[in-house]
């Protein structure tokens, strides 16, 4: 089922890239089932790894998720798509509708938890190393969002902590260098 995953979200993505790297979208999903699978798992939490991306970012629905893949998988990747990222939501500006989404988030499974978590590892690692105005935004707003992840995996929340904080450290000395 994991390996049927991998290939739905293959096709989902397409030639999608990621944002810096130009690598294909894919070997996002990728690295954070890889991450997920360090520490105690299920096998639908892989699959929700490979996939929770997908409604968000294509034009796969999940109802196409759950008919795929079964209800499990399907609620898991529905917790973890960003529910503020719709169109009805436009009016809130980006603070406003990432604070909604941490409050979101704050209610989801231990599993979606988990799986957040390896997301929002990779995702700061990322971004730190290519985009650092933007990560002046981001990694706050991802400070929030780890508080709100308590519950999910513990060694994954002290990973998401660090690199956070790694981040926060770099954004510092950045600041500090242009003023030495």
């Amino acid at each position: 089922m994991e390996e049927e995953a991998l290939e739905f979200a293959r096709k989902a993505h397409g030639d999608q890239q990621r944002k810096y790297t130009g690598e294909l979208y894919i070997e996002h999903p990728k690295r954070v089932a890889k991450t997920v699978a360090t520490v105690p798992h299920t096998k639908e939490m892989i699959c929700a790894a490979y996939l929770h991306d997908v409604v968000e970012d294509t034009t796969v629905s999940l109802e196409d998720i759950e008919r795929n893949f079964g209800r499990e998988i399907a609620e898991l990747v529905h917790e973890l798509t960003d529910e503020y990222v719709k169109e009805k939501y436009q009016h809130l500006n980006r603070r406003n509708r990432k604070q909604k989404e941490v409050e979101r988030q704050t209610k989801m499974s231990a599993a979606a938890k988990t799986i957040k978590l390896a997301d929002v590892i990779d995702n700061t690692r990322d971004i730190i190393k290519n985009d650092c105005n933007f990560a002046r935004r981001y990694i706050p707003e991802m400070e929030a969002l780890t508080e709100a992840l308590q519950g999910g995996d513990f060694k994954l929340m002290m990973r998401a902590c660090y690199e956070v904080q790694r981040a926060k450290y770099l954004l510092k000395g950045e600041k500090d260098s242009l003023y030495s």
